[in-house]
C-alpha cells in the first residue's frame, strides 16, 4: 500500500540529503519518480543539500496542483511510482491535500521532507497539514546542535546579526557563517533555552568577550 510519509527536523538535520538519497534508492530499483521543491536556497527548480549534493527539481509555485500534474502525466503515458517533495513547509494546505489524494486514489508513494516550525516557533502551514494527514511522521535521527552543544530544537532568524521573532514568515536565507560578517538575513539552529533568550552564537561570543563587571555598584 502506498503511503504519505513526512520526514521532519530542524535546519542542518539532513532533510534534503535524505530526500536525494531516497530518490537514489528507489531509482536504483527501477522505480520512476518526480522530485519537487519550493524556494530552495540554490534557486528555482533545484534541490540542494548543505553537503553539496544537488538535483534538478520541479518548482512548486503557489498555484501548483499535484493531483492535476500526476493525472496529466499518467494520461500522457508517463510512469510515476513515487514523489519526492522537499521544503514542504512552504506548501499550502490544498497542495498537501492533493498529495494525500495522489496516495489514496492512485497508490503512489509520497515522501515529504521539511521543517516543522518557523522562526517564531509556530507550525508552518504545510507542515501542520502533513502532521494531520501523513500515514507516518518521522523525526530525523541526525540531530543538529545549538552552539552550546545541546540538541537544537528551534530555528532562529537573524537580520543584520540581530535575532528577530516577528516579520514575514517566508524569507529565504541560509545558515550564517560564524567567521564572516553578519548576513542581511540568516538562520541558525538553537536549543529552546537560547532561542527564548535570543542568545545566538554571535551574541554569546560577544558576551563572553565583554569586560568583566566591576566588583561594586
Amino acid at each position: 500500500m502506498a503511503e504519505l510519509t513526512f520526514w521532519t527536523g530542524t535546519m542542518d538535520a539532513g532533510k534534503s540529503t535524505l530526500a536525494l538519497q531516497t530518490n537514489h534508492n528507489h531509482a536504483a530499483r527501477g522505480r520512476s519518480g518526480r522530485i519537487f521543491t519550493c524556494k530552495d536556497r540554490a534557486g528555482e527548480a533545484h534541490i540542494s543539500s548543505r553537503l553539496g549534493l544537488t538535483h534538478d527539481a520541479i518548482e512548486v509555485t503557489h498555484d501548483f496542483d499535484f493531483w492535476r500534474y500526476v493525472v496529466d502525466s499518467l494520461t500522457q503515458g508517463g510512469r510515476i511510482d513515487y514523489l519526492i517533495c522537499d521544503e514542504v513547509q512552504f506548501y499550502s494546505r490544498d497542495q498537501v491535500d492533493g498529495l494525500a489524494k495522489v496516495v489514496d486514489e492512485l497508490q503512489i508513494d509520497v515522501f515529504c521532507f521539511g521543517i516543522l516550525t518557523d522562526f517564531r516557533t509556530q507550525l508552518f502551514v504545510g507542515s501542520q497539514r502533513l502532521v494531520e494527514l501523513a500515514d507516518r511522521t518521522e523525526v530525523l535521527q541526525v540531530e543538529a546542535l545549538c552552539w552550546c552543544g545541546k540538541r537544537a530544537t528551534h530555528n532562529a532568524r537573524t537580520e543584520d546579526g540581530i535575532m528577530v521573532t516577528e516579520g514575514e514568515v517566508i524569507v529565504v536565507g541560509d545558515v550564517e557563517a560564524q567567521d564572516g560578517p553578519p548576513a542581511e538575513v540568516a538562520y541558525e539552529v538553537l536549543c529552546r533555552q537560547h532561542h527564548r533568550r535570543k542568545l545566538t552564537a554571535a551574541r554569546a561570543k560577544a558576551v563572553s568577550l565583554a569586560p568583566e563587571p566591576l566588583p561594586f555598584g
